[in-house]
């Protein structure tokens, strides 16, 4: 039986990883750019769509390798790494390229933890090729980057001995209009082996799951929220006759909107929201009530009661970011807020809650309060919206 080509390998273990539950989710990626062997290529590199793989490298690889080899590359691929972190390129290349591979070859691992279907390559000393490193687990390239810097005193050395080479400058040659229809492709690509990965009972990480979701820009999502919860209502009034139908001897009443009501927002003061992260919410708010023109503010600060309560209305919602005084510092329970708005009978347009969305289990009893309801979760991605009533969206 004749040996397979380079080329051969590479294809059937494009096949092979299609075909397994947990690898399946990078099917349509394998589909994305070129891939191509080259006799000169010493080891594997992308930039960031196409795969070149070096005939000779492949060729040392056992398959278990050979499948990890073409999953690094491919995970590069759904990362973005050579466009989304230039910037770590350019202030030190050797630390920039092994902080993208401490990520992805951590995730690749943990995928197949047994190494029944990939394994690390070695190379001819049989020494293990590649980087990882447990404490690098749940980090992104950038903060990988800045404990390597640590480390290496951000000289040019360090980082260790990678898998492959970084096509950094073959990336920049796309016009900006080619990176947003290659970002869109690998999107598609992703999103299309998820449901595969699904049907097939396979497993997708936390960090896929990310870019898998869908981003949604928060400040926008908050003034669709604001503008749609307090549209003015059509009314009608006999006081002042319809001008248009009074020449034509018909009596018809005219219409008006009915004035804003209010907005209620309630902030978490026990968690993680900085005095930062606070104005610059505020001022979002306050720039959008600008537009609708509420009647008031409603200003609560929470923990596990209501701690503080501002009423902002007229002129002085313009001071409101300077001057206003969160209180609390306790423990988190967001239905004081409800409950707090029974009691004083608080009868808001909508509702905003922003916390870090660390609030234990919620009574959806609680919640029944018959407003729109916008949850504003700062830095918790693995906040479950199943828990509580209303829109979530993830303040950055």
């Amino acid at each position: 039986m004749s040996k397979l080509t380079a080329e051969q390998r590479i294809e059937r273990t494009h096949v092979q990883l299609m075909k397994h539950p947990n690898f399946c989710l990078f099917s349509g990626l394998f589909m994305v750019g070129k891939v191509s062997v080259d006799d000169e290529c010493p080891s594997a590199k992308t930039n960031g769509v196409d795969v070149t793989y070096g005939r000779g490298f492949v060729d040392s690889l056992s398959d278990k390798a050979l499948a990890f080899v073409i999953l690094h590359e491919n995970m590069h691929k759904a990362y973005r790494h050579l466009v989304v972190w230039t910037n770590l390129h350019k202030k030190n290349a050797q630390l920039a390229n092994a902080a993208c591979d401490y990520v992805i070859n951590l995730q690749i691992r943990d995928y197949d933890p047994d190494g029944r279907d990939t394994e690390m390559p070695v190379d001819a000393d049989g020494n293990v090729m590649g980087l990882i490193d447990e404490k690098y687990r749940g980090m992104d390239a950038a903060q990988v980057f800045r404990l390597l810097e640590e480390e290496h005193g951000g000289g040019g050395g360090g980082g260790g001995q990678g898998i492959d080479d970084h096509d950094w400058e073959g990336a920049q040659e796309a016009t900006p209009e080619e990176q947003e229809a290659i970002t869109n492709e690998i999107e598609r690509a992703l999103r299309q082996g998820g449901i595969l990965a699904g049907k097939m009972g396979g497993k997708v990480s936390k960090e896929m799951q990310d870019l898998l979701t869908p981003k949604v820009d928060w400040r926008e999502a908050l003034r669709d929220f604001v503008k749609t919860s307090t549209q003015g209502k059509d009314q009608t009034t006999w006081r002042r006759l319809h001008k248009r139908y009074i020449g034509c001897d018909i009596i018809m009443p005219s219409s008006y909107d009915e004035k804003v009501g209010g907005i209620l927002i309630g902030i978490d003061t026990s968690g993680s929201i900085g005095g930062e992260e606070l104005a610059g919410f505020l001022g979002e708010v306050k720039s959008i009530c600008d537009e609708v023109a509420p009647e008031k503010i409603d200003l609560l600060y929470w923990d596990t009661h209501v701690a503080s309560h501002e009423v902002w209305q007229g002129n002085d919602l313009a001071g409101l970011t300077e001057s206003t005084k969160p209180a609390g510092g306790g423990g988190t329970e967001p239905a004081c807020v409800p409950k707090y708005m029974k009691k004083e009978a608080l009868d808001p347009e909508c509702v905003i809650m922003l916390t870090d969305g660390y609030i234990g289990t919620q009574n959806p009893n609680d919640w029944e309060i018959g407003k729109p309801i916008l949850w504003c979760i700062k830095g918790n991605e693995r906040f479950n919206s199943s828990q509580v009533s209303g829109k979530v969206v993830h303040v950055e």
